[in-house]
């Protein structure tokens, strides 16, 4: 099984971890665990600590949090693979035997999340364009200019996206990151789901910079362009996080789209063990997620498409499919409708895992848009997300995190969505579709208040 090992090695090196200017390597932070096979192509990986700023358990997401990446309070992530076979007993060893381990974690497949079936798109793009109030969001001023959108998926084809567009599409490649094992140029890989969720973002916030992280092709054994592992997540992440504090405070503004999952238990430890991700708030990758957060950056993840309706053939979670970062209370977590307001049978239904009131809104897909995949509609939660992403950017425009923090933007987004089923939260829709009309209203009113 692959893991992730949290090491807690001496202040200077973790230090030097944390510095993007220096290089570490997994020898430099491990010389050796008994019975882990140490993948040394991973490099380590700094992981804030958590700090409750009112008292209380750390580890606890629900709860205002600091994050400290002082060297005596960080720790480093590993990777390495243990034995099925011995994976029991290594992980209960393991921080026995060495007092700098931390802990054990799993490192799960995650994939992205296509639709499943085969019906033909409803709409186009212009419609979701109108939808989202193309016109009024771009006469105010709420186009994406100036604000990042990190797209972390398979990889963005900007000739593509230019082509289809018509336009010239902006891409910071020396903000952007890809996986030490990966080939290519940011903005300069194959056409697929990486490039239909770029050109979904880019419906709402037509003027955006986009990032491109093509974490989901990264390689593990036996997997395919559309998987990776949850590790490389990690250090995207934490990518991004020096990303988003290099920015002007006052202006900062970065919006994260996740159209990927885990879909099965198979990789992970059994709920409840220590080394869980699926329903533990204390996995690195969920501690970085509220790290992030916590500094600024709006996240969205897709919701997944393992609706009771049409699942996909994938999911193998038999209840509850929001897992995970997908279900964290710190992002928004984004159902699927179509271009009529109706719920597509694939988008997941809640209670999430971290937090229960999952998905959180949705918004549109199945659409024909990208042309990602020639004449197949941009769909399931994976063009959902995206298209919220975009709407986020286009707020940030004028109100970056200085002035509305991503919690006061998830709580804007869930107040003013439109309900679609029973009067407020419903598993189906979350708080309902997304209302760029009302979101403009309540931001016009908030504007005055501040005056």
């Amino acid at each position: 099984m692959r893991v992730l090992i949290q090491l807690r090695p001496s202040p200077d090196l973790v230090a030097a971890v944390a510095d993007p200017g220096r290089a570490v390597t997994t020898a430099d932070v491990a010389d050796g665990l008994p019975g882990v096979e140490l993948d040394t192509g991973f490099a380590p990986v700094a992981l804030p600590r958590p700090v409750p700023a009112t008292g209380g358990d750390p580890l606890s997401l629900n709860q205002p949090l600091r994050f400290s990446m002082a060297a005596t309070d960080a720790s480093v992530l590993v990777r390495g693979t243990i034995s099925d076979d011995e994976l029991a007993t290594r992980v209960s060893l393991l921080p026995g035997l060495r007092p700098d381990v931390v802990g054990v974690f799993s490192d799960p497949v995650i994939e992205t999340c296509p639709t499943c079936g085969g019906d033909p798109p409803a709409g186009t793009w212009r419609d979701v364009e109108r939808l989202l109030d193309g016109p009024r969001m771009r006469a105010e001023g709420l186009d994406g200019s100036d604000v990042h959108v990190a797209v972390v998926d398979t990889g963005v084809n900007l000739d593509h996206l230019s082509g289809k567009l018509g336009r010239d599409v902006r891409l910071d490649a020396g903000r952007s990151w890809v996986p030490p094992t990966v080939p290519g140029t940011p903005g300069e890989f194959p056409v697929d789901h990486g490039t239909m969720c770029a050109f979904d973002a880019l419906i709402g916030a037509p003027a955006a910079t986009l990032l491109d992280l093509p974490l989901l092709r990264s390689t593990r054994p036996g997997g395919s362009v559309m998987d990776g592992l949850l590790s490389d997540a990690v250090a995207a992440f934490a990518h991004l996080r020096g990303v988003l504090d290099a920015q002007p405070e006052e202006s900062r503004a970065l919006v994260v789209n996740n159209s990927w999952g885990s879909f099965s238990p198979e990789w992970d430890f059994p709920v409840g063990h220590p080394g869980n991700y699926s329903d533990n708030g204390a996995h690195p990758f969920n501690l970085m997620v509220a790290s992030l957060d916590q500094a600024g950056a709006d996240i969205l993840f897709a919701a997944g498409n393992c609706g009771r309706d049409c699942p996909d053939g994938r999911c193998a979670f038999p209840e509850r499919p929001i897992t995970g970062a997908n279900s964290h209370p710190r992002v928004l977590s984004i159902g699927g409708v179509n271009v009529r307001g109706e719920r597509v049978g694939y988008s997941s239904q809640g209670p999430g895992r971290l937090a229960e009131r999952k998905p959180d809104v949705c918004a549109y897909t199945h659409f024909a848009g990208s042309g990602a995949y020639g004449d197949e509609p941009d769909s399931g939660t994976s063009a959902a997300a995206p298209v919220a992403a975009g709407l986020v950017a286009a707020v940030r425009t004028r109100w970056p995190a200085s002035r509305l923090s991503p919690a006061q933007l998830r709580a804007l987004l869930r107040r003013t969505a439109e309900d679609r089923s029973t009067v407020g939260f419903d598993y189906d829709y979350g708080y309902g579709i997304v209302d760029p009309a009302a979101i403009l209203a309540a931001l016009g009113r908030r504007a005055r208040s501040a005056a």
